[in-house]
């Protein structure tokens, strides 16, 4: 029995023995692969949709997306036989003062507007170009010329010897809301049609320090050297931009990307086209925004709105009665935000052009009509050329080391010889005036809206203010007036 049971026992252990040899045989002959399940995931229709949608609007406006290569010549003085220390006699040639040229060549982008070959792109892209070559989506290519630029706001028309062009839709920038979806078009290091995507960061944004005029789309779509003059368009496919700089401290892409919003864009583009120049219109004022320091000194609750920091003699404002320290509201029954949405709507009203202001002036609102008219050339920014001995300190107004406007400093500064005042001769770093961003040449005429006509009524004026208070100067620079608020030490 004992003998059955041991037998019975060998031949279940070899049965075990045997299927485990023969699946490891037939598994190596196999191979793995018939064991491996492939899993194939299921997008959503959704997301599939939204893939299609971003397709067809990148294959839609590219056709209208052109590229731009300039070339101009670049010119520098050789240097003189004896300037160099080894009087050129190592070097390829002898040609010791005759000047140097070469050619210089860059990249960028265009958006056609017009069927029949106007195209918009940035007036950095053209600027001094001696040969502008277009190339179109097709490969065709033409020779531009310059129809007008505007560095103000760094756009530029140029046209093309060419029909039947493809356009694209202009969209409202003035509805623009911040998280919508955008797409850059362009030609990012010469890299024909390039197109990225990414949302609007944030909208009229100024001070920048980019152009003169600045009311960008901010945008995280890459935008790189190259993509300038290229368009930013909404999921539409309507151009809401013209790509214009970035912000970087590599020179290449890092999230920030600027670009002209489409209604400034248009009418710039319609001036060119028209004049060969922008006109703007003028009211006349220097504007400047209104801190939570100032709206309290000229007591009002919020900081929305632009004060007057000056009014010029014979301007639309002066014939108006608009007064230095009025806070303009409403331009045309459109809420004043800042000074710069102010200085950009007055500067694309047409000359002529009736409008209605809205002003605040001590605590009471007006409306006044103003005829608004071209605006004439600025000035240029005036400097300081020599420091008089006679400065004095002033001992309140901790910081400023300043001196009697006279005639003649007056004549330095760029400024009317009738001007009263004294003048900053120093702005010791780290005080409250240095951080109120005044500096040397600055002319002080009023503290606390009291006149300040000679170094006596400073001296006068000066002990009077309390430690800690806040004081409203009213600044003259170089012609452009407007006023500040510091602390007292």
């Amino acid at each position: 029995m004992r003998k059955k049971i041991l037998i019975g026992i060998i031949v279940l252990l070899s049965g075990f023995l045997l299927a485990g040899i023969s699946f490891y045989i037939f598994g190596r002959i196999t191979g793995p692969s018939r064991l491996t399940v492939t899993v194939s995931p299921r997008a959503p229709s959704q997301i599939i949709e939204t893939s299609k949608a971003f397709s067809e609007i990148a294959n839609s406006v590219s056709p209208v997306v052109v590229n731009i290569s300039t070339t101009k010549i670049v010119k520098r003085e050789a240097p003189s036989f004896f300037d160099d220390p080894f009087f050129n006699f190592f070097g390829p040639s002898h040609d010791f003062g005759s000047p140097k040229k070469w050619k210089e060549q860059s990249l960028g982008s265009g958006v056609i507007v017009s069927s029949d070959g106007y195209i918009i792109t940035n007036n950095h892209v053209i600027e001094q170009a001696e040969e502008i070559k277009v190339t179109l989506y097709d490969k065709k290519s033409f020779k531009g010329k310059i129809v007008g630029s505007d560095p103000k706001t760094d756009i530029a028309v140029i046209k093309i010897n060419a029909g039947n062009l493809p356009t694209a839709a202009w969209a409202d920038s003035d509805k623009l809301q911040v998280g919508e979806f955008v797409l850059a078009i362009g030609n990012p290091f010469g890299l024909s049609h390039t197109v990225t995507m990414g949302i609007i960061s944030a909208v009229g944004r100024a001070s920048v320090g980019i152009t003169d005029y600045e009311d960008f789309i901010q945008t995280d779509a890459a935008i790189n050297p190259g993509n300038s003059g290229g368009p930013l368009v909404n999921i539409k496919g309507e151009i809401i931009g013209i790509n214009t700089a970035i912000f970087s401290k590599t020179g290449g892409y890092q999230g920030i990307g600027f670009a002209v919003p489409s209604n400034l864009v248009r009418s710039v583009m319609e001036d060119l086209i028209k004049y060969g120049k922008k006109t703007r219109g003028w009211l006349g004022v220097s504007i400047q925004r209104l801190t939570p320091e100032l709206a309290e000194k000229f007591g009002i609750k919020d900081s929305d709105g632009a004060l007057v920091g000056d009014v010029v003699k014979g301007s639309p404002a002066e014939k108006a009665g608009i007064m230095r320290g009025d806070i303009v509201l409403e331009y045309n029954g459109k809420k004043v935000k800042d000074a710069d949405s102010l200085r950009n709507t007055v500067a694309q009203t047409k000359a002529g052009s009736q409008v209605n202001i809205k002003i605040l002036r001590k605590g009471k609102e007006y409306n006044l009509i103003v005829t608004i008219t071209e605006a004439p050339k600025e000035p240029g920014e005036a400097k300081i050329e020599s420091v008089p001995e006679d400065a004095r300190r002033g001992e309140a107004l901790a910081g400023l080391e300043v001196v009697e406007l006279t005639k003649e400093i007056a004549q330095q500064l760029g400024l009317n010889r009738d001007e009263k005042g004294v003048v900053l001769l120093k702005v010791e770093t780290g005080s409250a005036a240095d951080e109120a961003k005044l500096r040397k040449g600055d002319v002080i005429q009023e503290i606390d809206t009291k006149k300040v006509t000679s170094i006596n009524d400073f001296n006068k004026i000066a002990p009077t203010i309390k430690p800690g208070a806040t004081v409203l100067l009213f600044i003259n620079r170089g012609g452009q007036k407007f006023y500040t608020a510091i602390k007292a030490s």
